[in-house]
């Protein structure tokens, strides 16, 4: 069982400028209202096999999900992962410059590898309240992403 949603939000600044912005993990919590607090587990520049454990209030209740770069092109795309729950979760930033900004997509893919039947009917019943909650916070993330690279 997948699944996903993406938001696009185009930026007033260069992909160089949003790239720092999103790659910069340990100011996430500055940047980002919705993250309380990031502890790295990795020392170096951000790259594939960086981990962090990242504090977000969701559903009025704070959860600590440790998370890792999958994948990096920089200053194109990366993508961070996250298990949780039985939860498989994935998210893709793609970076594409347009009109002298950037256009910022981001896809966010959630997979329960052996959904159990109880799992499934509460995919069914809440999966869309999730991922219309899912999606409120990543624009808000985007808007935030923006407002920061925007005033670099």
């Amino acid at each position: 069982m997948e699944q996903t949603t993406t938001l696009t939000q185009h930026i007033q600044a260069a992909p160089e400028k949003v790239w720092s912005v999103i790659t910069d993990i340990p100011g996430s919590a500055a940047t980002l209202s919705g993250v309380e607090a990031v502890q790295l587990l990795t020392d170096g520049p951000y790259g594939e096999g960086t981990r962090w454990k990242e504090t977000r209030k969701m559903f009025g209740r704070s959860e600590t999900v440790e998370m890792w770069v999958d994948q990096v092109d920089p200053p194109r795309s990366t993508t961070v992962k996250a298990v949780q729950g039985g939860a498989d979760y994935s998210t893709r930033f793609n970076l594409a410059p347009r009109d002298g900004g950037t256009d910022l997509t981001v896809t966010f893919g959630a997979e329960i590898a052996k959904p159990t039947a109880a799992t499934r009917i509460m995919m069914a019943l809440f999966g869309k309240m999730g991922l219309a909650a899912t999606r409120k916070a990543f624009a808000k993330d985007l808007a935030e992403i923006a407002a920061k690279a925007e005033s670099l």
